[in-house]
């Protein structure tokens, strides 16, 4: 006689006879077989279970919750109901329980791996990207193998390098993203927003494999030609950088952060008008998005004005934008405004021949405001004095490195300030690295380079402790102003490297040049301005190797008398268009060459501007004007040694070009400016004893061009007068000997 079943053995035959169907596809029948496996058992908890998943695969999620539910009722630590029933309430965002019954689920049973996954997602739903990783983690070390597990390992620990650099944390969140991509290599996001890392740190060839193994991966990813965007705008290639960013608004026209990016690109290739609709753009999505309200305000300087373009309607213009948008930060939005600070900088404003303390000052306050709201702030102490040791001096620039900053003021610095007095830590805000950085280290105490975002670098600098800070230059690089606008010392000072006041409170003293200076220059500061002696820097002379030029590749007339215009095109204001043509009235025949810049667009509209101002004076500005790719600097000392005559550019003088050109014997015709930026050139002649080619008007100074480019005795007579007395421009110790003297102040 066969013993009678019990109800739960009719209800398991019949839950056997149901996966049987569904292992077929047969869901329907499979669901009236569970339905059967209830009636026969109602108190038994997988029938319910089994019921639910049937329903689920079916798509009736309403009633596979009741399921779920009315198996836990039964048995409420039921780990694949607390794990099913989990689910489902994820997917309808009740978080809360969800991450209940899946923690109950694991108490049931702690090797659950799909449990796991399902609990990080929770949590990372719940922006707790920390627990979520710890309990992948956890599920890692148990199960190595779990596909999904590394899979949702990756995705969250690119989510958690998002959330780092958001603050300011790049260095950590660039540590997520490798160990995302050791997990998971063809994961696309975090290959593109390591190489977003990767590009703010200026290790380009690196964030170049992986931005675009990003977008070969996931051709459809916006963020990935955001990334490649700005690695061509690294690069100075606008073109291509213009195109990535319009491929991934194409892509995602609500990418707020395209519009954005892309109005950076047209403000550097001198289309403001239609940058201001980019941002417009980008305020249109999104309102309150900080960083285009400021571009905006920004790009109201042009970087090269048209002829017509009156400058006190652009003074004006950016003055009202600065007001508005101290307002618009007054109504609760400064919270935010410390990601806006260095987005875009009034840049251009130095090459206008004008004052422009008042409106950097307004400009420096916001900065500093806005960075007193970082949100690590509150937390941050005054600095405090150090007392005994060596007095501790912070050098912080990008620009360890082969440029003319480094050139002209930070090499000299320090390479020759007193190590037994000073102890020196540059802080590198760049990753490229030459013979230049090799110097640097050897020279300083400590050398920090490329330490990550925002907050790795206020924590390198404060772990230092320097005693005096100083910013070679403050107005070129975005990190740098962030790091200027806060008080990570005691004391804090900025130099010419951009040669105009910064604006910002937190600046204590600005180090310039009393060869360089105008009389009674104080009102040009909002610092307390410290004038070294002579040129206030300590030069070391560089060799000279030349390389022959063809003039002839380029149109150039190799009989006329040649004149080198070296300056960058927003060096060129429209009010001192009018020497050239004077110049080639007074000679008759001759040739000015300009250098076409990497930013095309401004070349061009220079070349036409020219090209008009010619035609005003019944000239021809194609017999006269010639415009030559950038050269390398063999190749600009060659054609610098078949020059006759070296044009300065006029309000906004050259220093390191200047300087070569008295290398290679080119007499040099400047004309002195009203502020240090338009006495560069200027200063370097007075220092060699050469005055006579400094000029204090437009009249005179086409007068003095025409004459050397014409007097072959004169022009060789300057030359001889330029190599018996440029030694004097070289290893001067009175600015250092001065500035160890201040430094030393006050410590």
């Amino acid at each position: 006689m066969t013993a009678q079943l019990t109800p739960a053995e009719v209800a398991d035959r019949l839950i056997a006879l149901g996966v049987q169907a569904e292992k077929a596809d047969k869901l329907e029948e499979a669901c009236l077989r569970y339905r059967d496996a209830v009636a026969a058992a109602p108190g038994y908890p997988p029938a319910h279970l089994n019921l639910g998943i049937g329903l689920e695969a079916s798509g009736d999620a309403a009633a596979a919750l009741l399921a779920y539910e009315t198996a836990l009722a039964l048995d409420p630590n039921e780990a694949y109901a607390c794990y099913n029933l989990a689910k489902l309430l994820f997917t309808r965002g009740e978080l809360g329980r969800a991450e209940e019954l899946l923690r109950r689920a694991l108490q049931r049973q702690s090797d659950f791996a799909e449990a796991m996954v399902v609990l990080a997602r929770v949590l990372e739903s719940k922006a707790e990207p920390l627990q979520a990783l710890s309990v992948l983690e956890t599920l890692l070390r148990n199960r190595p193998d779990h596909a999904g597990a590394l899979r949702n390992a990756g995705l969250l620990l690119t989510q958690m390098g998002n959330a780092l650099v958001r603050l300011g944390k790049t260095g950590e969140a660039a540590e997520r993203y490798r160990r995302a991509l050791e997990l998971q290599p063809d994961l696309a996001e975090a290959h593109c927003y390591l190489g977003s890392i990767l590009v703010d740190s200026g290790m380009l060839d690196d964030a170049k494999t992986h931005l675009e193994r990003a977008a070969a991966l996931q051709p459809g990813l916006a963020e990935a030609h955001v990334g490649l965007g700005n690695l061509h705008n690294a690069l100075q290639q606008l073109e291509a950088a213009e195109a990535s960013f319009r491929r991934a608004i194409a892509l995602d026209p609500g990418f707020v952060e395209a519009y954005a990016n892309l109005g950076h690109v047209l403000v550097a290739s001198g289309q403001p008008e239609l940058a201001l609709a980019s941002y417009d753009a980008a305020l249109a999505l999104d309102p309150e998005y900080v960083e285009a309200r400021w571009s905006r305000a920004m790009c109201r300087i042009p970087a090269l004005r048209g002829a017509q373009e009156d400058l006190a309607a652009t003074r004006r213009a950016f003055s009202g934008e600065l007001a508005a948008l101290e307002q618009w930060f007054d109504a609760g939005r400064s919270g935010a405004g410390f990601r806006a600070v260095g987005a875009q900088q009034p840049f251009w404003l130095a090459y206008q021949e004008e004052n422009n303390v008042e409106l950097l000052r307004r400009y420096g306050r916001l900065c500093v405001k806005l960075m007193a709201s970082w949100r690590a702030q509150p937390s941050m102490p005054t600095p405090a004095k150090r007392h005994g040791g060596r007095i501790r001096v912070g050098f912080v620039s990008r620009h360890f490195r082969e440029h003319s900053v480094w050139n002209a003021i930070i090499k000299g610095w320090l390479g020759q300030i007193d190590a037994r007095r000073f102890e020196v830590v540059a802080f590198c805000l760049g990753a490229a690295q030459d013979a230049e950085t090799r110097y640097a280290k050897s020279h300083a105490a400590r050398f920090v380079q490329a330490a990550g975002g925002l907050g790795d670098w206020v924590q390198a600098i404060r772990d230092a402790r320097p005693d005096v800070l100083i910013y070679p230059e403050v107005g070129m690089d975005p990190m740098t102003l962030k790091l200027a606008s806060l008080r990570l010392a005691p004391r804090q000072g900025a130099s010419w490297g951009h040669p105009e006041t910064t604006g910002l409170p937190t600046i204590d003293f600005y180090l310039s040049a009393q060869g360089l200076e105008p009389a009674a220059a104080q009102p040009h500061y909002t610092e307390q301005l410290l004038a070294l002696p002579n040129l206030g820097c300590y030069l070391q002379r560089a060799p000279t190797v030349a390389a022959a030029v063809d003039l002839g590749q380029w149109r150039i007339d190799a009989d006329a008398p040649l004149l080198l215009c070296p300056g960058a095109p927003f060096k060129y204001a429209p009010e001192h268009d009018a020497v050239l043509p004077a110049i080639a009235r007074l000679l008759g025949r001759c040739q000015f060459v300009f250098f076409t810049h990497w930013a095309r667009a401004l070349s061009g509209k220079l070349q036409r501007r020219l090209a008009d101002a010619f035609a005003r004076d019944g000239l021809d500005a194609d017999r006269y004007v010639r415009f030559v790719p950038w050269l390398n600097r063999p190749a600009f000392y060659g054609l610098m040694q078949r020059a006759d005559v070296f044009l300065d550019t006029i309000g906004f003088s050259g220093f390191n070009t200047a300087l070569q050109a008295i290398e290679c014997g080119l007499p040099v015709v400047a004309r002195e400016g009203r502020f240090l930026r338009g006495r560069l050139a200027s200063g370097l002649l007075k220092r060699i004893d050469l005055q006579e080619l400094v000029t204090f008007n437009e009249a005179d100074y086409a007068a003095l061009a025409a004459r050397l480019a014409r007097d072959r005795d004169y022009r060789e007579d300057i030359r001889g007068r330029i190599a018996a007395r440029r030694h004097l421009l070289y290893e001067d110790r009175a600015p250092i000997l001065a500035l160890e003297q201040f430094l030393a102040q006050g410590v």
